[in-house]
Parts: structure tokens; sequence; C-alpha cells
């Protein structure tokens, strides 16, 4: 496909795609286990600040660009996206911010302060909602948009705090625990779903109840996040 950089509607289109494949890299870091480790040092400060914005592994440009591949078969050149994407995180960096409350019209369509701080948030009705970046309109067309409780104090970071700050600690712990996992696997199948599974995810038939096994991941995640 051949596009003409020149022509306003290039620009509209590599914008939207860009922003909905930034959305499907981010709901694969908080799905999948493997990704969550390396994301979660993004969501570990108890901080909702400009300094959270800049939180984040040295590992996620090892696996966000392919990605972006389909965009490139798609005829949009390499620079284009690369500005498009730079832009896109600029207005992130932005929305991690406890200043502003509510922007009403503008939450229709735009990812805001409030909608990134219930993202942020380690209450358990918040958990693994509002991933977009800059359009909101994907949450809400998935159906994992949930607006903030104004009336509510959020408090941020993972539900079991780190005990330490040490760097290594910070980056690693999830590693540290999925190795724990693999460890006492009985099965290559438990190995693989401990590394690539959901986070929390437990052999069934350590469970008695699909209830029981529910529960066991929700209590994972309110303690790793």
């Amino acid at each position: 496909i051949t596009w003409d950089s020149k022509n306003w509607l290039y620009w509209i289109l590599l914008f939207i795609l860009q922003d909905f494949f930034y959305y499907l890299i981010h709901v694969l870091e908080h799905r999948c286990r493997f990704f969550w480790a390396v994301h979660n040092i993004h969501h570990s400060s108890e901080f909702f600040n400009f300094t959270t914005a800049l939180r984040s592994s040295v590992f996620q440009p090892i696996y966000k660009f392919p990605f972006y591949i389909p965009l490139v078969l798609l005829g949009f050149k390499g620079i284009d996206i690369m500005l498009v994407y730079a832009l896109g995180q600029t207005y992130g960096f932005f929305v991690h911010s406890s200043w502003f409350k509510r922007w009403k019209w503008v939450e229709w369509v735009m990812v805001t302060p409030s909608h990134h701080r219930v993202h942020h948030a380690k209450e358990p009705e918040y958990i693994d909602k509002n991933m977009s970046m800059v359009l909101i309109i994907w949450d809400k067309l998935f159906g994992i948009f949930t607006p903030e409780n104004t009336h509510k104090p959020i408090s941020f970071g993972i539900t079991k705090p780190l005990e330490q700050d040490n760097p290594f600690k910070v980056v690693f712990h999830e590693w540290f625990n999925i190795w724990k996992d693999v460890k006492h696997a009985s099965t290559w199948k438990e190995r693989w779903m401990y590394i690539f599974g959901p986070p929390g995810w437990q052999p069934t038939h350590e469970l008695e109840t699909t209830e029981e096994q529910t529960a066991s991941i929700i209590l994972y995640k309110n303690d790793s996040r």
C-alpha cells in the first residue's frame, strides 16, 4: 500500500491505528504474566505523578516494536510511526497527575488523569481497567472502562508493597516469583501457564471449585499489584 504522507487522512489513520496497537500491547502486559513481570514495575510506585510516568522497565522496548510491524506492512513510514508513538507517549506522560479532577466532555473520547488514576489504583474494582493511552474509546469498546469515584480516595501502587526499594529487586521480583512457581510445577503445561498464563493462574486440580480458582486469581492480583 502506498500512502501520501502529505494527506491529512494518512496522519489521522496512523494516529488511530498506533493508539490501538499500543492498547493491545498494554492489555497483553496485564493479561500475560511474562509481560506483567516487566510492566508491573510501572505500577509499583505508591505515588501518582510525573515520576511515575518515567518508572518503566528497560526491557519493554525489546517486545514492543513487533506490534507495530503491521503498520509498516500497511504502508506507513517507520519515521512517521515513531513520531506518532512519541506524541502518544508524551500525552501519556501528562495524564500521570493527581492535580486535575474531571474533564467533563473530554472524557468521552480522550484519556484523562482521572481515567489513568483508576488504572494505577490498587482497589479491587479498579484493577485492569482503563488501559488506553490517548483514546479512551478502546476501553469503552471492549468493556473495561471504569470511571473514577471522586467521593472515594484512591491508593496507588501494588497492594502488596515491595519490602525494599533495592532497584534490582524492584525490576526482577516478579521473575523470582515465576521461577519459584515453575520449580514446583509438576507438568510442562503447568510450567507454560505459570509463565505465559494470566497472573495468578493456578492448576485447577489444586482447587476444589471454579469459584475457588477465580478467587485465587483475584487474590494474586491484589497481592502483586
